[in-house]
Parts: C-alpha cells; structure tokens; sequence
C-alpha cells in the first residue's frame, strides 16, 4: 500500500509541473495532439505549448536526410521537437508533386517521415509547399487529393500538422480564404481535432490581412516567415496587429539570412524576432536542414554524413539555432 502511495503522489507531482518534458520541450509523448485555445499552440490539456525546429528542403532532392537515425540527430543534437516535411508542389528544377513528380514515391517518403518523427518524439508538419505556383487554387484538385489521402491515413497519430499552402504570393488573401475553405473540412472531416496552418499572403508576410476576415474553423494558425537580414520591425508591427486582434500565428519558416537564403547573416536582429515570438507563444521553424549552397543551409558544404551528427557538421546557421534552441528550451525548465 504505501508504494502504490508513493507512486500515486509522483504522478500527480508530474502532472503538476505543466506539459514540458525534464528537457524543457513539448513532445508528443507528454503534450499528446495539439490544439489552437485562445489564440495559442495548446497541448492537449490546454497549456500554451512551443514548438522549436527545422524544416526540410524540398524532399524531392532531400530524401537522403529523411531516414531514422537523423531524426534522432535533429531532437537529439539540434535539440527540435519538432520537424517540417517540405512537399513542393512544383519548380525546383525537378518534376514537382503536382507537375510530373512520382506521387506514390513521394507520399511513401512523407510516411516515413511521420513515423521517424514519432519515434524520435518530435511533432511533424505536412508542408504543402506553394511557390513558383503562387495562387494554391492552380493545383487545387491535387491538394484536395493529397490531404485526403494523407489526413486519413494519420488521422489517429497526435504528432501531426497540415500546412496547406506554404507561401502564396501574388494573390490576395480572399483567394487563400477561399482555398482553405475547400481544404479544412477535407482534413478535419477525416481528423476533426487536427491543427492546420494557412499561409498568408505575399510569401506569408501579411498576417495582418487574415486578421482582417479570418477563417471560422477550430484549431488553424496561420503561417509568418520571416528572414532576419530582410524582414525587421515593420513585418513584426505587421505580425502585432494579428496577435493583438486573436490571430494564431506559426512560423514554420525563417533564417537568419536575407529573404533569398544568401548572405549577409543577421544574427542580431534574428535574436529580436526570437525574443518576439517567444514573448507571444509563437512558435517556429527555420529553413533549412540541407546543404545546399545557401547560407541559410544548416548542413555544411563539405559534411559527407546523412547520420551521426554533431555540432561541427553544421553551419553557423545551424549553430545558432542550436544554440537557441538550447537557450529556450532551458529557460522553460524549473
């Protein structure tokens, strides 16, 4: 009897210190599926929650990285809870998932992501990658398709997102309204609690447009990227507006790095819009975990390995986000 005593009241201890794993980061296995409360990233219990991580490049030509062992290496070095799957729906030099691209090859490489995120205890984004295509209403068929397909099939995993149209550009926000309205009955009709993120309009900078007529649904957050070196206090006066009229807002993409990916590094003023997002529940993913030849790559140049990751395999990109994320994540610990 007082063994069990004693583990009933370690239990209720453990409840008691919030959602956050002893590393200081919401993980699946602790804060369950998420959920948008009062205009926050929630754990299932309700209590604001941040995700921290990084983004994939195209996995059209990034494949090789989506394998067990680094994920291991992005919760346990770079120290992410959490990981973006980029599927670009066209362009890159390649045959898109819209525009030619093997779609059972690509959706098995998306399968295998989701469950190598779960098993490493990382929350996971579908990232519906819009870009060359601007206006996401061109391959609106495909993506009704695609998220039928992919909300169906994960529709009992906790760990996963919908990002339904990364960076609409030269169209305005009714257009995207319009979309998502036709995409997140798809996905909630199969998931009904599951979280979608909307991108907003021109390469998701104008958050403060959707504030203006937002979308009637439960649990949506909507997408702001950024990249220090281009994007300064005006974009983040854009993204206090949102806030401050209710609007959830997510970054799953930024750099430290001009808005191209090249350089100059502006660290500083990354360490401004960090602050920022943090002071508001924000959460964020930056672009992104390649090597290719850009400076917002995390992955240096001449790093031979697709596995067994440590600090000196990165870029000072890398690196800082590492740092950062080290940083937060030891702040939100007791």
């Amino acid at each position: 009897m007082k063994k069990i005593i004693v583990l009933l009241l370690t239990v209720l201890m453990l409840c008691s210190c919030g959602t956050e794993t002893s590393d200081g980061k919401d993980r699946p296995s602790v804060s369950g599926k998420l959920q948008v409360v009062d205009g926050k990233l929630s754990s299932e219990a309700g209590e604001p929650v941040m995700l921290r991580g990084i983004s994939t490049h195209s996995i059209l030509v990034s494949e090789q990285y989506i394998n067990e062992e680094c994920f291991s290496d992005v919760a346990d070095v770079i120290g992410a809870n959490v990981i973006r799957l980029a599927m670009y729906t066209s362009g890159m030099g390649v045959a898109g998932y819209c525009t030619g691209g093997d779609k059972n090859g690509l959706l098995e490489t998306i399968d295998k992501g989701v469950s190598y995120a779960k098993n490493s205890d990382m929350y996971v984004i579908i990232d519906w990658h819009i870009l060359d295509d601007g206006d996401p209403n061109k391959f609106i068929e495909e993506a009704k398709d695609f998220f039928e397909t992919v909300s169906a099939k994960y529709k009992n995993e906790k760990h996963v997102l919908y990002e339904i149209c990364n960076e609409p550009n030269k169209v305005e926000w009714s257009d995207i309204k319009s979309y998502a309205e036709t995409i997140i009955p798809i996905i909630h009709n199969n998931d009904p609690k599951a979280v979608v993120i909307v991108g907003t309009p021109d390469y998701s900078q104008d958050v403060d447009a959707a504030a203006e007529d937002p979308l009637e649904y439960d649990n949506v957050l909507y997408t702001l990227h950024f990249y220090s070196a281009t994007h300064g206090q005006w974009l983040r006066d854009k993204a206090q507006v949102a806030v401050s009229k209710g609007l959830a807002l997510f970054v799953t993409e930024f750099g430290i790095t001009a808005s191209n990916g090249g350089f100059p590094y502006d660290k500083d003023e990354a360490d401004v819009w960090i602050d920022f997002l943090e002071d508001r529940n924000i959460s964020y993913v930056m672009w992104q975990l390649s090597k290719a030849p850009e400076a917002c790559s995390a992955i240096r140049r001449d790093c031979m390995k697709l596995k067994g990751f440590e600090r000196d395999d990165f870029t000072e990109a890398g690196q800082w986000l590492m740092d950062k994320i080290a940083e937060k994540s030891d702040a939100n610990k007791e």
